[in-house]
């Protein structure tokens, strides 16, 4: 089996896992297994999904492979049967996902290109499957999304994409460059949140 296949499925089970704890640690909102089980899969699919419809690539990812409601259903069990331990993991739990959408991102854009979209818009839709599931999740748990907030997070999965597209240019081999480029991801992100790394601010002028 492919190994690139498998880390996908592995990224699976870990946003499912972020998107449960999510809706596990709102207390407030007293949670029953439905909506539990329901947040960790609409962020697990979410920006894969939007990819496939935008190119139009049906059936999408999730209704095609039975193996990713496996993994997202893997990842519920989880949330459920050990959240203490998940939550005292949590460091370990952000570097694995931050490892899922660096996978995310540069599978995205081999997709993307695969359907012969121009670069740019491969890019940005490399972009979309990793953060969009992510986005939804902030959402129903009515939080400001990441992108919306100070860390980089969306611009580390375009640097990311944007190189991964530079080195398939340049004729670097397919493995090394998927290495390269979701490592670059990883990095980027690791080091914003570190460093509290953020882009500029832009600020609406007094009239």
């Amino acid at each position: 089996m492919n190994p690139f296949y498998l880390l996908e499925l592995a990224g699976i089970t870990v946003f499912a896992i972020s998107g449960a704890l999510a809706a596990l640690e709102r207390r407030e909102h007293h949670h029953d297994f439905f909506s539990v089980f329901f947040t960790g899969f609409i962020t697990a699919i979410g920006g894969g999904t939007l990819r496939d419809i935008t190119l139009g690539n049906y059936p999408v990812s999730w209704v095609r492979d039975q193996n990713v409601l496996w993994a997202i259903f893997v990842g519920f069990m989880l949330t459920i049967g050990i959240p203490r331990l998940l939550l005292k993991l949590r460091k370990e739990v952000f570097l694995f996902d931050t490892v899922g959408i660096g996978i995310y991102t540069i599978l995205g854009t081999k997709i993307s290109l695969a359907q012969n979209v121009n670069p740019f818009a491969a890019i940005i839709l490399g972009m979309v499957s990793a953060i969009f599931g992510g986005v939804i999740r902030d959402t129903l748990m009515n939080q400001v999304p990441f992108i919306f907030r100070k860390e980089i997070y969306a611009t580390a999965c375009l640097l990311g994409a944007f190189v991964y597209i530079s080195l398939r240019a340049w004729g670097i081999s397919e493995g090394m460059n998927a290495f390269v480029s979701v490592s670059l991801v990883v990095l980027v992100r690791i080091a914003a949140v570190k460093f509290k790394l953020s882009l500029p601010k832009i600020y609406l002028p007094k009239v």
